[in-house]
């Protein structure tokens, strides 16, 4: 199953998106908007960006939640680290490497195993 039918037909795969598009307004919101506001005085782009920021990282926190009690994640193994890493720069992008992406390989695999076997 490739990232794109991970992404529109399971619940970690909308994780795993929610995750780079969290990240990717943290980095824009740091490296472009609060410059723009604090050296250009142009705060536009801080009050377009920081609702859209602070959206995403509510619907990635409550959706990592919801996967972590789905999938049955013990907090203090998996789900932490995964709501940890969505305050850390760059960490949303860690932990889908390192946490989410093994995690989604291994399902695609059991599902790859399981239709082959039919």
């Amino acid at each position: 199953m490739n990232f794109i039918n991970q992404v529109f037909k399971t619940q970690l795969g909308r994780l795993r998106l929610l995750s780079y598009l969290e990240g990717i307004s943290l980095l824009f919101l740091f490296s472009v908007a609060m410059p723009l506001k604090y050296y250009a005085d142009l705060p536009f782009w801080v009050r377009m960006v920081g609702p859209i920021h602070g959206l995403l990282f509510l619907w990635f926190v409550i959706t990592t939640l919801s996967v972590g009690v789905e999938r049955g994640w013990k907090f203090k193994e998996t789900t932490w680290k995964v709501l940890i890493g969505c305050i850390v720069p760059f960490g949303t992008f860690y932990i889908d490497a390192y946490i989410l992406k093994p995690i989604a390989d291994a399902d695609a695999k059991r599902l790859d195993d399981d239709a082959s076997e039919n």
